[in-house]
């Protein structure tokens, strides 16, 4: 077996094997095809070498849309620099497209300058949307370096200040702004986000009660819209996506262990044992900080974490006493 310091010397050893990969690579937010898989043919012969690098800072990674306006019109407006990839085309690579917008005739919100940019001047653009209300949680995207909801995040007014929008952190890009949320959906359903019940209804026609104080145990958790916001911008989940739940997913695992209509309070927590499921959150607390509908996922790993404690403890003192 390990120990605890192996055990971090391992984990050490492996995280800085793997930041180079990662950071030079979900930088450019390029999708798993062309990230993981070289293409046929290609030997160590044909890789670039390190003096080529300087090369590749010369590149122009900004490209101005052509809206036939003059350098007077421009300083009027509006410049928002829009993050664009196209990964299904060998020939696009990732850049930003620069779009100036009159803001004397656009809506306040960001959401309402991507819909005008993408109705009035490039309909190629592509971001998800739905209700415009902060509900759903579709519009999730980073907006001046942090992630917001595009339909709650105001634009600033000032002219001389450029925004700019880029798809939600180390999650692989589909198209533009639109990120791959396969992952993060299968991930917030293995903690069964659902009530189970272990004693039948006594009458199917009844709803299950709680009291006044119980059902406020749930304010600041139901809320949810699973936008992903927090958990992309959660440092653990960029190390381990494939093993670590996130702040999203464990804030709604919480949501059900203390849920007093639920039943399956020890199965939920022992589902979430070992490191990586829920060990992982290290109470940084950019979860909380980012969150677009103000929750705090950091107060409720913690509960979650303690709550788990205290059954792992309980568990061993019960094991030891057989």
């Amino acid at each position: 077996m390990f120990s605890a310091a192996n055990r971090l010397a391992y984990r050490t050893s492996q995280q800085a094997m793997r930041s180079q990969f990662t950071f030079s690579n979900m930088l450019l937010a390029r999708p798993s095809s062309r990230v993981f898989h070289s293409k046929p043919g290609i030997t160590i012969d044909d890789a670039p070498s390190f003096a080529d690098v300087s090369d590749v800072l010369k590149v122009n990674y900004t490209e101005e849309f052509d809206q036939g306006l003059t350098e007077e019109q421009k300083k009027k407006m509006k410049r928002i620099d829009i993050y664009r990839s196209n990964p299904n085309d060998p020939n696009d690579r990732p850049k930003y497209v620069t779009y100036y917008i009159d803001m004397t005739k656009c809506g306040p919100m960001f959401l309402d300058a991507l819909i005008k940019i993408k109705d009035e001047i490039d309909p190629t653009l592509s971001f998800r949307r739905s209700c415009r209300e902060g509900i759903c949680g579709s519009c999730s995207m980073n907006i001046d370096g942090r992630h917001h909801l595009a339909c709650l995040c105001g634009i600033p007014r000032d002219n001389n200040e450029k925004s700019v929008i880029s798809p939600l952190m180390f999650m692989f890009v589909l198209k533009d702004l639109v990120v791959d949320m396969s992952h993060f959906y299968a991930q917030y359903k293995q903690i069964q986000p659902f009530l189970q019940r272990k004693t039948p209804k006594a009458d199917p026609n009844v709803e299950y009660y709680q009291s006044v104080e119980e059902r406020k145990l749930l304010d600041g958790l139901y809320e949810c819209v699973l936008c992903a916001c927090c958990q992309s911008t959660c440092p653990s989940y960029w190390w381990h996506p494939q093993d670590y739940l996130g702040p999203a997913v464990l804030m709604q695992a919480y949501r059900w262990v203390i849920d007093s209509r639920d039943e399956f309070t020890e199965e939920r927590l022992e589902m979430l044992g070992g490191d990586m499921k829920l060990g992982e959150c290290y109470q940084i607390g950019l979860c909380s900080l980012t969150c677009p509908k103000g929750l705090n996922p950091r107060a409720a790993l913690k509960h979650l974490k303690d709550l788990y404690k205290d059954y792992a403890d309980r568990r061993e003192h019960e094991q030891l006493t057989i």
